[in-house]
């Protein structure tokens, strides 16, 4: 199919030939003109930049190394070509790329290969992409949310905990706290107590403990 005049113009790089040759099809259906394809990062810029592409679609894992070849190169397209959308592919969930990778900013986009398979899902992916959107797949999303949660200093704390834990960053007594709430100070005390634990804050100064209690909450907001 000859693309049209205006068709978006396409960087493939893939070293799967079989997947490569799959994707430049789809993309040729859907309108796309494919104007280059590669099966390694070394040659990826160069083609970019010769092609004068509007978007590149990568695999994250490429000769020579299989680790972060593809993300290297998106690196340095979008140092050199601030323009050119990057839509990364990955066999895998990579939390800590993808994280980097949504913060780099416009015309970015996210993808396991495993969602190609729906053919409508990813042209509108390439097209959102290309147009200066900005897609993460729902997996990783998925999975971010949960390492956040795992990562989360507050996580073990129960919902009376962190009401208690915000009464005390307002600069609260545990008598103050126990008025707000309509308990005895004695139930704060216990409250503070289990608090102090699992933060794992050390037998220090209790108000040196407080302050640093009140540290992590506003460190997590």
């Amino acid at each position: 199919m000859t693309p049209q005049p205006d068709a978006l113009r396409v960087v493939l790089a893939e070293d799967d030939v079989l997947l490569r040759e799959g994707l430049a099809s789809l993309l040729q259906r859907a309108g796309f003109d494919v104007a280059a394809q590669v099966s390694d990062a070394g040659t990826l810029l160069a083609a970019v930049r010769d092609a004068a592409a509007d978007l590149v679609v990568a695999d994250i894992r490429m000769p020579p190394t299989f680790s972060t070849e593809g993300l290297q190169a998106a690196r340095a397209i979008r140092e050199e070509l601030p323009g050119t959308a990057v839509l990364l592919l990955s066999a895998h969930i990579e939390v800590e790329q993808a994280m980097e990778l949504v913060a780099s900013g416009h015309g970015i986009g996210y993808l396991l290969k495993s969602r190609v398979s729906d053919v409508t899902e990813f042209i509108d992916t390439v097209r959102r992409v290309a147009k200066g959107g900005s897609v993460v797949d729902p997996a990783l999303v998925r999975e971010l949310v949960s390492a956040r949660r795992r990562n989360d200093p507050l996580g073990a704390l129960s919902a009376r905990e962190l009401e208690v834990l915000a009464l005390m960053a307002e600069g609260r007594s545990n008598a103050g706290i126990a008025h707000r709430l309509w308990v005895t100070e004695g139930t704060i005390e216990k409250h503070v107590r289990s608090i102090m634990a699992k933060l794992d804050l050390p037998e220090t100064n209790e108000d040196h403990r407080r302050v640093l209690a009140v540290l992590r909450f506003l460190e997590s907001r």
